[in-house]
């Protein structure tokens, strides 16, 4: 057997079900033995397709997935979904094949790109060494919650592996999960015994029901308000407590409250810049806790008062068991806050100014009607651009697996391979994209790749002929903006050319179809194009420019 199908094989036997990429000749092999083995393999039309889809694939089912790449340009292709992976800690094996030879137009250093966008790089080194080589790659993905990328030079992938040596192939075993000290756990309890107004703030690092349930419980304990960052966003859909994301998509009444807050205890959550709005929802006497089970991470964002090194859920509960079993307190959870939560908590219950004209929607029109319309079993892949905080904050998701945010490295193009990736990951869900126009044709090739697979998919594009971040921020000044409008594109046109069902949106009315659509047998995808009004910047626009 050759190193290339050892590998294949032996990442399967470590736990990946499912790879993607765009086979060439220095990958055929490798990805032929990963199918021979049992794995799923899912064929994008571009590298940097496949990559974000592994990504979302990896969130949203909690596995570790691979992206195989050709040498050299499939791996350069690849580079930006590489790079949000590697910013979003996802586990993921990036299976890139390498020339040796210094003289072939496939040649870069391919260690290096790595190391540049934040992966981790290594190598399969020889034929003895192959299939450790790459169980160990998948052990670091998951330990270490971090991207890999796994070089397989060519001369040594066509090389023999020694007799039984895939008898050494294993899964790896769980991560561990970090047990706090119990002086970590005294001074959490003394300052939350101290707290009237406490808010607890959860992300990525809570995204598990146990996690949830028992940041839950302390909460109901200690009378907190509920919120998480966006990547954590549906945490805790349902608790009457919960005021949905904190940060720049905050609805007005949740900065209040948050701003309110004397203490804020970030559970799993980096507290950064977008989460804490550069700071402003931390109130000038307001005490920050950050629980992490990395020390590292602890006050990288922002000061904190206290860093407790543990597991969210475990760390949540260390906390009840040093209560006593002393009575709740009511805290922040008075009549009258539950009540406005319950009236003027989401965002589409702030009233507003419909703009929308004859020829274009308002974006907050179109989104609520569309929460509406769309089946509440959802999953959400989200785009970036100046649309973006009308699908991530107007459509509700069931739970924390409801939205793939896809956001870290704030590239526009990624979210329709998002939506697939999580598509794919959640199967009994609808998936939704939900895309700018620049966006929606940077990516539309996978377009194919939807319908390719049979996916009852809904792409939104959120349509205003122009990068619209870059429209509201230049435009005030004065400044022209040739550059970043362009003209009329029918964009339903090219989902019809993909064999997707398409309707042009322009004012409610239209939205019937989508209606017909939901109600019928969705053979086949359904891509709206929805001609928004574009005549002012969305509320989070001017602080996102702020972060750059």
């Amino acid at each position: 057997m050759k190193v290339a199908e050892a590998v294949g094989r032996a990442l399967v036997v470590a736990g990946v079900e499912r790879v993607f990429g765009v086979v060439g000749s220095g990958n055929f092999h490798l990805t032929n033995g990963m199918l021979a083995a049992g794995a799923r393999f899912v064929a994008a039309r571009h590298e940097g397709g496949a990559a974000t889809m592994a990504d979302a694939y990896a969130r949203m089912s909690g596995t570790v997935a691979a992206l195989t790449v050709h040498q050299g340009p499939g791996l350069t292709n690849a580079l930006t979904g590489i790079t949000e992976a590697a910013k979003s800690r996802t586990p993921l094996v990036v299976l890139a094949a390498e020339v040796t030879e210094p003289r072939s137009n496939f040649h870069i250093d391919q260690e290096a790109l790595a190391h540049a966008v934040g992966a981790l790089s290594a190598r399969v080194t020889s034929p003895e060494d192959a299939v450790e080589e790459a169980c160990a790659a998948v052990r670091r993905a998951l330990h270490e919650r971090r991207t890999v990328l796994l070089n397989l030079p060519l001369p040594v992938q066509a090389l023999d592996v020694p007799d039984g040596a895939l008898d050494l192939a294993a899964p790896p075993a769980a991560r561990a999960a970090v047990e706090p000290t119990a002086a970590d756990t005294a001074a959490l309890v003394e300052v939350l015994e101290g707290a009237r107004r406490p808010v607890f703030v959860a992300g990525r690092g809570a995204r598990t029901p146990g996690g949830r349930d028992a940041v839950a419980e302390l909460a109901q304990h200690y009378g907190a308000l509920l919120a998480t960052s966006a990547v954590a966003r549906g945490l805790f859909h349902g608790n009457p407590w919960s005021l949905d994301v904190s940060g720049g998509f905050s609805s007005p009444l949740a900065a209040e409250l948050i701003q309110g807050a004397d203490l804020i205890v970030g559970w799993g959550c980096a507290l950064n810049m977008w989460t804490m709005r550069h700071g402003s929802l931390i109130g000038a006497d307001t005490t920050v806790v950050q629980v992490d089970d990395e020390a590292s991470a602890l006050g990288t964002h922002r000061d904190v008062q206290l860093g407790v090194t543990g597991d969210v859920e475990l760390t949540a509960q260390r906390v009840l068991d040093g209560t006593g079993g002393g009575g709740r307190r009511q805290g922040y959870r008075t009549a009258d806050i539950r009540t406005a939560i319950a009236a003027r908590g989401r965002w589409r219950d702030v009233p507003y100014d419909d703009t929308s004209t004859r020829e274009r929607i308002d974006p907050r029109t179109l989104s609520i009607a569309l929460d509406d319309v769309l089946p509440v079993e959802r999953v959400i892949g989200v785009d970036s651009g100046n649309f973006m905080g009308y699908p991530s904050m107007y459509l509700s998701v069931p739970d924390h697996n409801g939205l793939c945010f896809t956001q870290a490295f704030q590239s526009i193009g990624l979210g329709l391979a998002t939506a697939i990736g999580a598509a794919l990951a959640r199967p009994d869900r609808l998936p939704v994209a939900a895309l700018g126009d620049g966006g929606a044709l940077m990516s539309a090739v996978e377009l194919d790749t939807v319908r390719r697979l049979g996916l009852p998919m809904v792409v939104v594009v959120y349509d205003d002929e122009a990068y619209g971040a870059e429209v509201h921020h230049f435009g005030p000044g004065g400044y022209p903006l040739d550059t970043v409008e362009f003209p009329p594109t029918d964009i339903a046109a090219v989902g019809r050319g993909y064999g997707f069902e398409a309707v042009t949106v322009r004012t409610s009315a239209d939205l019937k179809a989508v209606e017909d659509w939901v109600a019928g047998p969705r053979s086949a995808p359904l891509l709206i194009d929805a001609k928004v009004v574009g005549d002012r910047g969305a509320w989070w626009l001017e602080e996102a420019f702020r972060g750059h």
